[in-house]
């Protein structure tokens, strides 16, 4: 049962039918169908280190990047690869090719949600950043024990939107409508010059942005959030379509699978790391995968529940 200082503040969606997808950005996205989510309620932020705290404390749950594997039954990984730990963006000295992820990426043993540098750091001052370094196991048992669940990817992308369908943004299609940032995206060149959004270089507190439509903070930008949906090479599945190319262009969340079982899940929303030259994922119909047993250091999530 969860704790009565937990502070999740709910926002009732009504659903409906909508437009999902998108047939002007990446290839995952398309096409671009009608969809139609039942009413919910929806987190107004995602969970932040505090909460996800609370959780811990009132449970003890011990997340996945926290646990070492057994040399038995991965025979083939080395000691350090074996060892508990998660990726950590680390910025580069200059210009690298965009091809190659493991330029920015780095594998932290020892880092996990409340040392998110790994060894020797700390959440001081990211009481109210959302929580990283979960991975999709961690969040569904926080989402369990809060009483609610995670969204699926038409939940996300509704909710996203807000009263702005068919607009490439929450806020419109401009990404500073009058030069005001609407989301914590990097802004600089990517990835070895950040000049920060709002001044972060990372994740915010949530609240920070301006809220979209429906009230919601941070749906866009900040950290990726983890959906309950099954990651799809696009959505062919759901519209009868053989003609869309099915490359992404991009690796905007690398995989760090530990386990051959582990089966990717869709993440939503983009992070702090999405660059235009680099990712333009900071949109509602954006969508990137993520196998289930891994972490890094932008990928947080929300929860949901029925009505």
């Amino acid at each position: 049962m969860q704790s009565s200082n937990l502070d999740i503040r709910w926002v009732r969606l009504e659903g409906g039918p909508f437009s999902m997808g998108s047939n002007d950005f990446y290839p995952e996205e398309r096409p671009r169908h009608q969809r139609t989510v039942a009413p919910f309620e929806i987190a107004e932020t995602p969970i932040t280190n505090r909460q996800f705290s609370t959780f811990v404390h009132e449970t003890g749950h011990v997340t996945i990047a926290e646990l070492s594997l057994s040399e038995t039954d991965y025979p083939t990984l080395s000691a350090e690869q074996r060892a508990a730990g998660s990726l950590v963006f680390t910025p580069t000295a200059g210009p690298v090719n965009l091809q190659d992820w493991r330029q920015w990426w780095r594998w932290q043993p020892g880092a996990y949600w409340q040392a998110p540098q790994g060894p020797g750091s700390n959440l001081k001052g990211l009481e109210d950043h959302p929580v990283v370094h979960v991975a999709y196991e961690d969040a569904v048992a926080f989402a369990t024990w809060a009483g609610a669940r995670l969204l699926t990817e038409p939940e996300h992308e509704f909710a996203s939107q807000g009263a702005t369908e068919g607009s490439s943004y929450p806020w419109g299609n401009e990404r500073d409508p009058d030069g005001v940032i609407q989301a914590n995206t990097w802004r600089g060149k990517f990835p070895y010059d950040n000049q920060g959004s709002l001044g972060w270089k990372g994740t915010s507190p949530v609240r920070t942005f301006p809220a979209n439509s429906f009230g919601l903070f941070d749906c866009i930008g900040n950290v990726w959030e983890w959906t309950s949906t099954e990651y799809t090479a696009d959505h062919r599945h759901i519209v009868a379509d053989t003609t869309q190319e099915t490359t992404a262009s991009c690796q905007c969340s690398p995989q760090n699978q530990r386990s051959p079982a582990a089966k990717p899940k869709v993440l939503k929303g983009g992070s702090h790391l999405c660059a235009p030259e680099y990712c333009h994922r900071y949109r509602p119909a954006a969508r990137t995968s993520q196998t289930t047993d891994s972490s890094s250091s932008h990928i947080g999530f929300r929860i949901a529940r029925d009505v």
